[in-house]
């Protein structure tokens, strides 16, 4: 753990370093937008970090507040109307109902909260509200919304109650390791697009991503999964190879399905609430995808905790 987190600080270092200097080699560019996503990281691993090793109850609140705040994003950007209150105001009550259940470890509840109850109580209140028009859209747009922006991401907490023994950096180790990779995924892709990038994969839908980008990424990230998941993780052999070739799949999925529902809504970014970054659903799409796999991955080769 203490390794991974020299790692991180150097790659940091080594992008502050850039941001300072890139200014005076190439002063006719504006770097401004750099240099906000740099200062962005150092503030978003540093709350991170404090809240791993404040131990479950930080790390669930962390989380809880970051749910929030997508879900947030995402209702202000759907299509909702003044006749949805209802449903949004228990849209937004699954937030602490959630995290509730992932603070008190009752994963098997969890599990079927919002996919179960939440996925049929949604129609039925709008149902009982009297309100049919746009009624099909309507439900698809909650219950996704809430899928997307909770459930999923409340796969990262569950994993602090894992037993320190049963993993070699601990249960910190075991989100450490999936924040990274999922991050180092997006960061790969980019600079593989950038340094190789000629045929576009998705122009419909993410104009800036290549098939050289995805493959580039994909291969890398997954190297660095293979060879350093047995440092955080419990995983056996069957389960590396199962992590190194979907964990980076899963990324690239969450990543260009966010951008279909931004280009859907008109918009670039979710919100302007990170600098550098824009909106939390912008930082954290393909979280939304990596977090629920990872999780059962581990759970099905490795964990016995689950």
């Amino acid at each position: 753990m203490l390794w991974g987190l020299v790692a991180v600080g150097v790659m940091l270092m080594l992008g502050t370093m850039a941001a300072v200097a890139l200014p005076f080699f190439r002063p006719t560019k504006d770097w401004t937008n750099l240099r906000l996503r740099v200062w962005s990281w150092w503030v978003m691993i540093a709350v991170v970090i404090a809240a791993l090793f404040a131990g479950v109850v930080a790390t669930t609140v962390l989380f809880a507040v970051i749910s929030f705040l997508a879900l947030r994003e995402f209702l202000s950007l759907a299509p909702t109307r003044r006749e949805d209150r209802l449903i949004v105001l228990f849209a937004y009550l699954s937030v602490p109902i959630c995290y509730w259940l992932v603070g008190t470890d009752q994963y098997q509840i969890y599990l079927v909260a919002i996919p179960v109850w939440f996925f049929i109580l949604t129609p039925f209140l709008m149902a009982v509200a009297g309100q049919t028009r746009g009624y099909l859209a309507s439900v698809a747009t909650f219950n996704w919304g809430v899928v997307a922006c909770v459930y999923t991401l409340g796969h990262v907490p569950l994993l602090m109650h894992v037993p320190d023994g049963e993993a070699r950096a601990g249960a910190a180790g075991l989100v450490f390791f999936l924040l990274v990779a999922t991050q180092l995924n997006d960061v790969l892709q980019y600079c593989c697009g950038k340094l190789l990038g000629r045929r576009k994969i998705m122009p419909s839908v993410s104009p800036n991503k290549t098939w050289e980008g995805f493959f580039g990424g994909w291969i890398l990230t997954g190297a660095a999964i293979w060879f350093l998941a047995p440092l955080f993780t419990p995983i056996d052999a069957n389960g590396r190879w199962m992590l190194a070739l979907l964990l980076p799949l899963a990324g690239f999925a969450g990543d260009v399905t966010m951008s279909a529902v931004k280009r859907d809504l008109g918009v670039k970014d979710t919100s302007a609430l990170i600098p550098g970054h824009g909106g939390v659903l912008d930082r954290l799409d393909s979280l939304t995808f990596t977090a629920p796999l990872y999780f059962h991955l581990l759970a099905y080769y490795g964990l016995d905790k689950y």
